[in-house]
């Protein structure tokens, strides 16, 4: 049986949420929907990309797993979003945990309808400006909330550090920083005594990059986080406003995955040229996505003093350097991990809590 024992209660406060994505990351807020943390959510749905349950009086989150894979129920958003409206309530969320544009394409959708959207889902923020903007026409249409805080630094306090000061008439002068935990880790490790595809390869059987490090080595991903980093600082650039340099040779973006992985070798004299430059000059490389006051906005490989912030990062740490009109002689700085499955549910699970929290303020 999938079913708690007792229906939704409607006290006001109680929220039901469907998940969507029940991997790594959605498996990780599955296991915080145990916990006392969670004592006012009600899951009511679940999907991976091929399956769903739901039961408007709750899911026991430790055996959605086994519910999924007994479950003849294609997918379907009409059953999830059913589960949510017969729940009773007070507060119905779609959490997306998936890196699917598909879902994505639906989040205005679900807002507009009245439902609360949280995700780690970079494709719908990170991409054009219409869908962003969007995003928020459907939000103020369907009088619900959007958290977002997952999608950059696995829920560092970035974003909201961002708005609370923008609210406060603070203004950012500049935005440095490494969005990459991959990209973190091969270029705190790249000092010249280990070729840069052995550290590649080593990154990898490490599980720092995607199967497929093109993903990582292409920027796009960088440059998604920081399109939603100045959107949100008040900055209305779209994707064709960020400058992206991919470190992936011309030669291997388009071959199959195993014919890029036997060639590596092909990084090593250019980015080795490029490190033992910046050496000379007393600087080392780091992966950093850059913003200035005027929006323009830039993703590649940078030569940093050892002063800089990037400098001193260890191990697949992300960092924000935020220099603002109040935080002008030195930068307000954000490190920590940036990615990871328990940060990025936690950082999931905060934003249902705090939006519910929000409305129940607001008497919404």
């Amino acid at each position: 049986m999938s079913a708690v024992p007792r229906a939704v209660a409607t006290t006001g406060t109680d929220t039901a949420i469907v998940l969507l994505g029940t991997g790594v990351v959605g498996g990780a807020l599955l296991r915080l929907l145990a916990t006392p943390a969670a004592s006012t959510l009600y899951l009511v749905g679940a999907a991976n990309s091929k399956r769903q349950v739901a039961n408007a009086r709750g899911l026991v989150p430790g055996r959605v797993a086994a519910a999924l894979a007994e479950s003849a129920a294609g997918r379907d958003d009409a059953g999830l979003l059913a589960a949510l409206d017969d729940s009773g309530a007070a507060h119905r969320v779609v959490v997306d945990a998936t890196a699917s544009a598909d879902e994505a394409a639906r989040h205005a959708d679900w807002l507009g309808a009245g439902y609360h959207v949280v995700s780690a889902n970079k494709a719908a923020t990170g991409e054009t400006l219409a869908a962003w903007d969007d995003l928020r026409r459907a939000g103020r249409r369907g009088g619900v909330l959007y958290g977002d805080a997952a999608t950059v630094g696995a829920g560092l306090p970035v974003l909201s550090t961002l708005r609370r000061l923008r609210d406060c008439g603070d203004r950012l002068l500049a935005l440095d920083g490494v969005f990459s935990g991959s990209l973190s880790w091969l270029f705190n490790q790249f000092d010249g005594s280990r070729p840069f595809s052995a550290l590649l390869r080593e990154a990898r059987a490490f599980g720092y990059t995607e199967p497929d490090p093109r993903l990582d080595l292409g920027g796009a991903d960088v440059a998604r986080k920081l399109l939603i980093l100045a959107r949100t600082a008040g900055h209305p650039i779209d994707t064709t406003d960020v400058a992206i340099e991919s470190l992936v040779p011309a030669a291997l973006r388009d071959v199959p995955l195993e014919a890029f992985l036997a060639r590596v070798e092909e990084f090593d004299a250019d980015l080795e040229r490029r490190r033992a430059d910046a050496a000379q000059r007393g600087r080392l490389l780091r992966f950093l996505a850059r913003l200035d006051e005027h929006g323009r906005a830039r993703v590649g490989l940078t030569e940093v003093a050892p002063t800089h912030p990037a400098a001193r990062l260890a191990g697949t740490d992300n960092l924000f350097a935020l220099t603002t009109h109040r935080y002008r002689a030195q930068p307000l700085v954000i490190q920590g991990p940036g990615a990871g499955p328990e940060v990025t549910a936690q950082a999931l699970l905060g934003d249902v809590l705090a939006l519910t929290a929000a409305q129940a303020r607001a008497g919404v």
